[in-house]
């Protein structure tokens, strides 16, 4: 039912695909919103957070081109799910994934620990400062909107890497791709995906020394 939704909606990569059909969604939601895992819609986690709809989440894993190998940075573990989908993938690199609120993080880390996944760091604390001692990273991907890119992750983005981010305030946000190329790795080239809608990234970085 996944892969149909997906692939329905232009989803192409086999590997998401594959990914999205392995994580069972119920298991990242509220034992009362189990019956909702599979709409295509953002749903509640708590803590005045959700869970990105399945096509979103298809979407920017397929934008980032996660290799098998990478080493990738998520801003926002939130329910874990998006952590989850990039450490299927990269199952021979390493997922680093922080979060600020320490009721989410932990059971996100229950949440993994059930899955298997054992390639997957967590972190407490402000994801607009990004893991500077982990850097560079091959992808960062970003699970809340900010009204620029934080200078700290387009600074931690190595070569050939993507950096992937809903820009914007809560009434307009785009999805954007940054790509830093491999021949060239002083520039940064900007792209955008569409129209989305998240939940605004809380820091004080989001806000000042942005691009």
């Amino acid at each position: 039912m996944v892969m149909r939704q997906l692939a329905g909606r232009g989803i192409r990569d086999t590997r998401v695909l594959v990914a999205m059909r392995w994580a069972p969604r119920e298991w990242f939601l509220p034992p009362h919103l189990g019956p909702e895992a599979y709409s295509d819609a953002p749903l509640p986690i708590g803590n005045g957070q959700t869970i990105s709809q399945p096509y979103v989440v298809a979407l920017m894993t397929e934008r980032l081109r996660p290799a098998r190998t990478d080493r990738i940075l998520e801003i926002g573990t939130g329910s874990g799910y998006q952590a989850a989908i990039l450490a299927y993938i990269a199952s021979a690199g390493k997922v680093f994934t922080i979060e600020r609120l320490p009721d989410l993080l932990v059971e996100s880390e229950e949440r993994f620990r059930r899955l298997g996944l054992t390639n997957i760091e967590t972190r407490l604390g402000d994801g607009a400062a990004g893991w500077p001692e982990e850097a560079p990273f091959d992808g960062i991907i970003v699970g809340a909107a900010a009204p620029r890119v934080p200078e700290p992750l387009a600074a931690q983005l190595a070569p050939g890497g993507r950096l992937i981010i809903p820009i914007g305030d809560l009434s307009s946000q785009e999805l954007v791709i940054l790509e830093r190329p491999a021949d060239a790795p002083g520039k940064l080239v900007q792209r955008e995906a569409g129209a989305v809608r998240f939940v605004p990234l809380i820091s004080r970085l989001a806000f000042t020394e942005g691009m």
